[in-house]
């Protein structure tokens, strides 16, 4: 079976990326351990690229084969998520403990942390599956629509996706019951049906130049995690009842896609798209702010990506001004 993939760059800066964010930033793979316990970051940095990595990998091309666009991108990135915390690591019914905490009662019922799986979903399909790839993109601009892996490289990365869920599934142990198993296969089977059968510009913008500034954006990308951060908050008492922390979380999150289908134009698009990726990022690095003598290291990883972002803006305001800031795709390809 031929193996091609190409173009190189791209396919290893998805790979990265797709763990780093959600795994090295939130503090859940520290870092710290890198220094302190080497090999085993090592095996669980290779376990975070061989699930996070390969899903991404799989959405993105599976998004540029079906010429399919961002609502697709994420109802495939919602099927993610659940594969992962629902039939992979099992956090959706975990009994106690981390990393769900409080969420195992609040929002929790028949053996399933509602709440949390909810929270989690939404989650990967943002910030582990379309955070990435949209980076990638605006790091690599001439990447989008094109084909990064043949047939047989498909293959062989669905494969590697496919087998670590499964060794996950057996290390871990407490899984759903089959009932609740029946009904997150049967959701998983929706989402990874209506990902493929969605109109590709459900969620493209609309001609013209945007409407709203950049820090309006931001503001629009960030209000996920605050959304997230608040369920958290909600959890630690009865101050709101679970059904309404849900509402809340869906509510914010439509808000977002709303101000910017409504609001940005495909006029100086590449712009608008970073600037919703740093408003993603920002709430981040206040999070590890939190974290800097619990977890030694993760400031130096929003240092990393911090980095990063400026020199993603500054490459970005070098080629919006060499073309006079014209129009850029708009769909995931």
């Amino acid at each position: 079976m031929r193996i091609l993939i190409r173009p190189r760059l791209p396919v290893l800066a998805l790979l990265l990326l797709a763990p780093s964010i959600p795994e090295l930033l939130t503090g859940s793979t520290p870092v710290s351990n890198l220094i302190y316990n080497p090999a085993g970051f090592a095996v669980s940095y290779g376990f975070d690229i061989a699930l996070y990595g390969t899903g991404a990998l799989l959405i993105r091309e599976a998004s540029v084969i079906l010429a399919k666009g961002w609502a697709s991108a994420l109802l495939w990135g919602a099927a993610y998520g659940i594969a992962e915390e629902g039939f992979a690591v099992h956090t959706f019914f975990e009994r106690s403990g981390p990393p769900v905490g409080a969420l195992t009662v609040y929002g929790s019922a028949y053996g399933v942390n509602w709440l949390w799986a909810l929270g989690l979903t939404v989650f990967h399909a943002t910030y582990s599956i379309a955070l990435p790839i949209l980076l990638t993109y605006l790091w690599f601009p001439g990447s989008r629509g094109v084909r990064w892996l043949d047939r047989g490289s498909v293959v062989l990365v669905a494969v590697v996706y496919v087998a670590v869920v499964a060794i996950f599934a057996r290390l871990v142990g407490h899984g759903p019951s089959p009932e609740a198993f029946a009904l997150f296969a049967l959701i998983e089977a929706i989402l990874l049906v209506a990902g493929a059968r969605v109109p590709s510009g459900l969620l493209r913008v609309g001609p013209g130049p945007r409407r709203i500034g950049r820090g309006t954006i931001g503001v629009a990308g960030s209000l996920e995690w605050i959304a997230w951060l608040a369920v958290l908050l909600a959890s630690g008492g009865p101050r709101l009842l679970a059904w309404g922390s849900a509402v809340g979380l869906a509510v914010l999150d439509a808000l977002a896609l709303g101000l910017v289908v409504r609001y940005v134009g495909r006029e100086d698009l590449e712009r608008s798209e970073f600037a919703f990726a740093t408003g993603m990022m920002v709430p981040l690095f206040f999070w590890d702010l939190l974290f800097t003598f619990s977890i030694p290291g993760i400031l130096a990883v929003s240092g990393l990506f911090a980095y990063l972002l400026y020199r993603f803006g500054a490459a970005i305001d070098l080629r919006a001004s060499a073309r006079g800031s014209p129009a850029t795709p708009t769909s995931l390809g």
